[in-house]
């Protein structure tokens, strides 16, 4: 029998795309999401591309009841991917208290279900921003954890703390956090991509609503960063490459016993690109010119951030393979589908 995986967040961008993958491997999937910033319709693209339905449940993270009905309705689960998060780094600063609830709280209750439910692993979808802004680039998992620059960093950092004691407490569990930079793109076949509700507050997803006309033009936020063109440097990593990760990681958590209880890995491709270096990429693949502006920095922004992914390449045997120019053309392809 194939063993069941929890995917908390599962109808979102990374956790579609991770569920993809899981089900490729062999995995079977239950979603579990309140629908707060993603369609249901999401399930519909799973399925053309794995030609197998995840099981769905919709329901909150962060109210108990609804997580522990939805163990008992769905026994046997072994492993937890936990995406179930608010992710914006602007938006938090603007309101904290729901990114400290619905984070944190989401994470409690998993954690306390675990033991309770035979869960023996959590794979936690944690951030690069727990690093805060960086002395040195790239950067390792060695790197100081600094005072988080948004309280969607700090939830973060936070989180890894929480998951840390829980661990050292004894409790009959393992963790991968996963620490990512910056996923773009969206699957080859364009079922699924990243599709916010409302305006966009990533990166990508404002550049093809803009290209499309959908947005009158995209604002980039500073220019007189310490870069070389002033805008803000960061690791963009194609979703694809970061949903392997995962897959990668629940093997290693649910097979072997021969590594710590609780592990790191950074998660990033090693290049640092510019945002107006991404606009320039995106123009390259797909000809289509993007209309921006430039407009002041964002609070909570970080100047410039890359990865050293060099342990996630040695210890789980992953390397972000996919290039910038093919994963720009694929968030393009996903986006000209939404017209149909």
């Amino acid at each position: 029998m194939n063993e069941n995986i929890l995917v908390t967040g599962g109808t979102g961008y990374i956790g579609s795309h991770t569920t993809v993958q899981l089900m490729e491997a062999g995995y079977d999937v239950v979603i579990i999401d309140n629908l707060s910033n993603s369609n249901v319709n999401v399930l519909d693209g799973i399925e053309a591309i794995t030609g197998k339905r995840p099981a769905f449940f919709e329901g909150d993270c962060t109210d108990m009841k609804t997580l522990r009905r939805m163990f008992e309705q769905n026994p046997g689960i072994k492993g937890i991917i936990n995406f179930a998060a608010s992710k914006a780094v602007g938006e938090s600063v603007h309101k904290p208290i729901l990114y400290y609830r619905n984070n944190l709280g989401t994470l409690l209750n998993l954690l306390e279900c675990m033991p309770e439910f035979g869960v023996k692993g959590i794979v936690f979808s944690s951030s690069c921003t727990v690093y805060g802004e960086p002395d040195n680039n790239p950067i390792d998992e060695t790197a100081p954890i600094k005072p988080a620059t948004s309280p969607y960093g700090n939830t973060k950092q936070i989180s890894e703390e929480i998951i840390r004691d829980v661990i050292t407490s004894g409790a009959p569990i393992k963790s991968i956090l996963l620490r990512y930079f910056n996923p773009i793109g969206a699957h080859p076949s364009a079922k699924i991509g990243e599709l916010p509700l409302g305006v966009p507050q990533n990166l990508v997803p404002y550049i093809t609503q803009t290209a499309a006309g959908i947005r009158k033009e995209l604002t980039v936020f500073g220019d007189d960063y310490n870069t070389p063109d002033g805008s803000c440097i960061r690791d963009f990593i194609d979703v694809n490459d970061l949903a392997k990760a995962h897959v990668i990681a629940m093997k290693r958590m649910l097979d072997s016993d021969d590594h710590d209880k609780l592990e790191v890995f950074n998660l990033g491709t090693g290049c640092g690109l510019s945002v107006l270096q991404l606009i320039n990429a995106f123009e390259s693949a797909t000809g289509v010119k993007v209309p921006y502006k430039i407009g002041p920095r964002r609070e909570g922004d970080i100047e410039k951030i890359w990865a050293d992914p060099k342990k996630a390449n040695e210890v789980l045997g992953w390397t972000a393979e996919t290039p910038i120019t093919d994963t720009m053309a694929n968030a393009w392809r996903w986006q000209e589908s939404l017209k149909n």
